[in-house]
């Protein structure tokens, strides 16, 4: 009984590592274009993959308050091209050049609370760029 179900282990092993690997190849690859993401995904943004890695500032104002000033979002990111990488912060509806490539944070989710932070894991952010 144990020779048998080492015998199935080893017939199963392999195909489990390769569908681990398909996996952990998926999750490598950028998001589409225009598609909105969350910190550490990749995303590609005409020529150039974006990498939302933390959010530096949200002082954005809560629906339903009224405040002095609407606020701002910044948010610190790694943009990569043929060849370069580099580190950049990115606010809200702000253009930025970037190797002749302009890209725009234009959208940040989930909307501000009143009185509670959001969580890193619950933002999503969308991007996007021309020439």
């Amino acid at each position: 009984m144990r020779a048998r179900g080492y015998r199935i282990y080893r017939v199963i092993a392999p195909f489990a590592a390769l569908a681990l690997e398909g996996c952990a190849t998926l999750a490598a690859q950028p998001a589409a274009d225009g598609a909105p993401v969350p910190l550490d995904r990749p995303v590609r943004v005409g020529r150039l993959q974006v990498t939302p890695r933390q959010v530096a500032e949200d002082s954005r104002c809560p629906p339903a308050v009224q405040c002095v000033w609407a606020g701002r979002v910044v948010l610190r990111t790694r943009i990569e091209g043929a060849g370069w990488r580099e580190d950049a912060s990115l606010t809200l509806g702000q253009p930025h050049t970037v190797h002749g490539t302009t890209i725009t944070l234009v959208g940040v989710e989930p909307q501000k609370r009143k009185g509670s932070a959001i969580p890193p894991g619950e933002y999503r952010f969308a991007f996007a760029g021309g020439r």
